[in-house]
């Protein structure tokens, strides 16, 4: 992943921090690099599917080489996307 610009660098945008999902929603992982993530870096670009709210953060269903897996990612590091059907 490429670095943020200067004037971005150490910033939050409090709208994708508050962002709220429901279930079954389709959404990306995109790590923001100003906060510390908890999730694998292998994952970053991944879509996956939201399954349910822990706390502040969302249980991502994302099929990790062949096997569906499940990761608690905070809301910042997600962005929602559309799914043609």
């Amino acid at each position: 992943m490429k670095k943020k610009l200067v004037r971005t660098r150490g910033k939050l945008q409090l709208s994708k921090y508050f962002q709220e999902f429901e279930k079954d929603d389709s959404v990306a992982v995109v790590r923001e690099k100003a906060v510390q993530s908890s999730f694998p870096l292998r994952i970053q670009g991944k879509t996956g599917s939201i399954e349910t709210k822990r706390g502040k953060a969302y249980i991502v269903k994302i099929n990790d080489q062949n096997k569906e897996k499940r990761f608690l990612i905070e809301p910042i590091h997600l962005k929602k996307i559309k799914q043609i059907k």
